[in-house]
């Protein structure tokens, strides 16, 4: 039977022989277990089996239940390449211990020691408290990382425990101070460094949640998701923060037949999509408000299904560089293809295609325009963008043109999109 990867902890100290290199990912699956969320921290453990072991620091799954444990465990125990710990968060609740046991243990390492307390519920555990003492007090533990999942008071955010719980984990490690080299935590959808007490606080929850505004200082646009490594080097531990990519993992794009399947359910999901919308428009204009809401909802369910599947094929550039890639599409589009096409359907005596595709082609003209300026993400500020729901002619500014410029759809009829 092949070992398990997924660790579940039943001895509070594990010694790990020849291991000096640790791996940290924070909070991959409090937003959900779904394929589109799961692929950042796929992406993570390929990343993280660099190193001997790996710490997940919280929030393993969106709810503490049996089921969403099982999912997590199979999804790790497929993709880890090392051994996976992992500490409790908040949102880790019910089967936790069932599932991966004790909640405050400590990992020694040859080079340096980690000690994992329970802090999900805002407070410290006596006997986590107490278990640190132990290991501190060791001759043999130099260098000590204390591993939580709640921050401690910091200078980024007040979303911590509070100070009277930060006093008793100062109280018990006072004694061997100089021993902790870092504070290591999770819970917030970002990363910061801080120092607290003089010791260097790493705030790592990158490894699968949508990535949040810390401050003014720290928003979602200057962080990625990442993860964290910890190594020695000429004695002393040290670490790196590594970004992760959204091309970070695809190994189902080496499969061919895979890959392939793979393209035609994405295909076919999306022809769901536009059919349900269609019939959920053929409502509307019927009256029947029940049976369109219906077949909408169902839409947008074929939608997630194409984006999970999507999602596994997906190669992005970063975030900060895509946009631009939209471009020359565009371009081709209305300069190129849809001309070529609109000929061929008047040669053909196809006015409705031929109808079509000139209208797609004035509307792809103003895609590339709007393209352009948001390929400047920072400084893009179009507040109010107009389509015509008859003919998908965009439009823009404070003020549009009473009928659309290429069907004459009415301005009543426009959808608004507001940011």
């Amino acid at each position: 039977m092949d070992r398990k990867r997924m660790v579940k902890v039943t001895e509070p100290v594990i010694r790990l022989a020849g291991m000096n290199t640790m791996g940290v990912i924070g909070d991959p699956g409090c937003e959900g277990l779904g394929t589109y969320n799961m692929k950042v921290y796929a992406g993570a453990l390929e990343e993280s089996s660099r190193d001997d072991i790996t710490l997940i620091v919280g929030d393993l799954v969106p709810a503490g239940t049996n089921h969403y444990y099982q999912v997590f465990q199979e999804m790790t125990e497929a993709l880890a390449g090392n051994d996976v710990y992992s500490l409790r968060g908040n949102h880790d609740t019910g089967a936790y211990t069932d599932h991966f046991g004790l909640k405050n243990y400590a990992l020694l390492l040859d080079s340096f020691a980690v000690v994992v307390l329970d802090n999900a519920v805002r407070a410290f555990e006596e006997e986590g408290l107490l278990l640190l003492s132990r290991v501190l007090a060791m001759d043999e533990v130099q260098q000590v990382i204390i591993a939580f999942h709640i921050p401690v008071p910091n200078h980024f955010i007040q979303n911590s425990v509070s100070g009277e719980e930060f006093v008793r984990l100062r109280e018990t490690y006072r004694p061997w101070r100089e021993k902790v080299k870092y504070l290591l935590c999770g819970h917030v959808h970002s990363r910061f460094v801080d120092q607290v007490d003089g010791i260097e606080l790493i705030c790592t929850g990158g490894g699968g949640a949508m990535i949040e505004d810390v401050s003014q200082d720290i928003r979602a646009w200057d962080v990625e998701h990442h993860m964290v490594h910890f190594y020695q080097e000429n004695g002393e531990l040290r670490y790196r923060i590594t970004d992760l990519s959204e091309d970070c993992y695809g190994r189902e794009r080496d499969n061919e037949v895979l890959k392939q399947k793979l393209q035609e359910t994405v295909q076919a999901e999306l022809m769901a999509h536009f059919k349900y919308l269609m019939f959920a428009d053929r409502a509307r204009r019927r009256g029947l408000e029940h049976i369109a809401n219906l077949f909408e909802a169902l839409a947008a369910s074929e939608y997630y299904h194409a984006r999970n599947f999507y999602s596994v094929l997906e190669r992005p550039a970063a975030f900060a560089e895509s946009i631009g890639d939209y471009v020359p599409g565009e371009e081709f589009e209305y300069e190129h293809l849809y001309k070529m096409l609109a000929s061929y359907a008047r040669d053909h005596e196809s006015p409705l295609a031929e109808q079509a595709y000139m209208g797609a082609a004035a509307a792809e003209k103003e895609h590339t325009q709007l393209l352009k300026q948001a390929s400047d993400v920072e400084t893009f500020a179009q507040g109010e963008i107009y389509v015509c729901p008859i003919c998908g002619y965009v439009m823009t500014g404070e003020t549009f043109p009473d009928r659309c410029p290429v069907c004459g759809g009415p301005s009543r009829q426009y959808e608004v999109f507001e940011a």
